[in-house]
């Protein structure tokens, strides 16, 4: 792994914690971030027998994120701190999201795929800009999940306290 990746996990960790199986939230049962889901899909492209979430070592995690989040997210093609905006985000909410919110934050179209249009809108753009923008979207997301779905409202402070802990962290 690299520097950068365990700089950007450590921010991410913060707010991942620990075993979550909340009943409002539709991830399910979730550890440090990795959802069960991910972790069957994960222990399966290893060879593995699938096992809980609940038991899922750091070595785990720490894979998980480098080869489903950083590399699928193309993290590790961008510059800091949108590296850890890009990162946090496709953690948080999924890599396809991650990458329409920083196709939108570049005025590109929006589908979720990490090619040379979006690669030539980051390489062109304004950092500062692009995070402002990606993370403005991303609290209107929030507010456009709850609207949608109240039983989600549960979760909308630890969303906008994660987020701007971000803006701190990417100002700093």
């Amino acid at each position: 792994m690299s520097a950068r990746l365990d700089a950007c996990m450590a921010f991410v960790l913060k707010w991942e914690g620990g075993y979550s199986d909340h009943k409002n939230d539709p991830g399910g049962a979730t550890n440090k971030g990795v959802t069960q889901r991910t972790y069957d899909a994960w222990c399966l492209r290893q060879g593995r027998h699938r096992n809980t979430v609940e038991r899922i070592s750091d070595e785990d995690v720490h894979a998980i994120y480098e080869a489903d989040y950083w590399l699928a997210a193309h993290c590790d093609e961008l510059p800091p701190p949108l590296d850890l905006v890009v990162f946090d985000t496709a953690v948080n909410m999924g890599v396809g999201r991650a990458i329409r919110f920083l196709q939108y934050a570049i005025s590109e179209r929006e589908d979720g795929e990490f090619g040379p249009l979006t690669r030539e809108g980051v390489a062109g753009a304004v950092p500062s800009a692009v995070v402002a923008r990606f993370c403005d979207r991303r609290e209107w997301y929030y507010g456009s999940l709850v609207r949608a779905n109240g039983k989600l409202a549960v979760f909308l402070n630890g969303w906008l306290n994660r987020l701007n802990a971000l803006r701190r962290e990417v100002q700093s």
